[in-house]
């Protein structure tokens, strides 16, 4: 049993530096493998499933059960033995290390902790084998963006490697705040989707530090619609998710959305869905019965 990508251009990005994925193996083994090693920037990635054996690390040996992951960077000598009665299956990922980034962060980072261990031995605790899995699903399969998926899970592989060895370090860095551009879109569209009841465009340019003016042209920017017409729309959508309720009356729907009489938004449920609620309630009734 043996499943082999090799002579694949897969290349992904840590910290803005490159990494090659140059052999990609899963099997079972039938066969020690004898002692030898990789050069410079050259890291092995070992995950055992299932079977039993040993690795030989320079003079130490170690038992691999499954669950066993283990590590061997540029020139750690190592060689396998499988188990005569269950021999071992493994997952192999063989990575080369392209041309650092000039310049180091003030933190220990993710790809200095990945390249400063060129040997760890231990479980599993960050469920390698599900990932390892996914990984030669999307490489057998190659559905529509295999690409991308396999570059993103190998990015995975090796920040779940940093977090086998650290076991549940606090990360150093963290995400900054948003600047007041992006937030504004948070604003507009909370606003919008949970205060549907009493919507007010002085209350909302209040919210975003600007002037009324400038809340209308961000509006019309963002959605290509004025304040009263997103107002409009976030009432009306609320009132159809209400009428669904056969127990509420129409009138304390109305009520609910800050209208001022039950005529009122019966009116202005007609002008935007061109049926009257009550017609809407029960068209809407009739489809979820068909449903049924």
């Amino acid at each position: 049993m043996r499943e082999l990508y090799t002579d694949l251009n897969i290349r992904f990005t840590v910290e803005q530096t490159e990494f090659y994925a140059l052999n990609l193996v899963f099997e079972r083994f039938l066969r020690t493998i004898p002692s030898h090693s990789h050069g410079s920037n050259s890291y092995e990635i070992h995950y055992i499933p299932s079977g039993y054996g040993h690795v030989k690390i320079g003079e130490i040996l170690y038992d691999i059960v499954p669950g066993t992951l283990y590590i061997t960077g540029p020139h750690v000598e190592h060689a396998q033995v499988p188990s005569r009665e269950d021999p071992m299956c493994e997952y192999c990922v063989y990575l080369k290390l392209g041309k650092r980034q000039k310049g180091k962060p003030a933190a220990p980072s993710v790809l200095d902790l990945f390249t400063g261990t060129p040997f760890w031995f231990g479980p599993d605790s960050q469920n390698v084998h599900g990932l390892m899995k996914q990984l030669f699903y999307e490489l057998e399969n190659r559905y529509t963006g295999y690409v991308t998926q396999v570059e993103a899970l190998l990015t995975q592989l090796i920040i779940l490697m940093v977090r086998n060895y650290e076991m549940k370090s606090k990360a150093k860095e963290h995400f900054g705040p948003s600047n007041l551009e992006d937030s504004k879109f948070i604003i507009l569209e909370e606003y919008f989707l949970y205060e549907y009841q009493s919507l007010s465009l002085d209350t909302l340019s209040q919210r975003l530090g600007l002037s009324r003016r400038q809340t209308e042209r961000l509006l019309k920017e963002h959605y290509g619609k004025t304040f009263q017409q997103k107002k409009t729309e976030a009432k009306m959508a609320a009132a159809a998710i209400l009428l669904s309720d056969g127990s509420r009356s129409i009138s304390s729907i109305a009520e609910e959305l800050g209208y001022s009489s039950g005529e009122h938004f019966s009116a202005a449920f007609k002008r935007y869905y061109q049926m009257s609620a009550r017609e809407y309630r029960k068209a809407t009734q009739n489809q979820e019965e068909a449903h049924r």
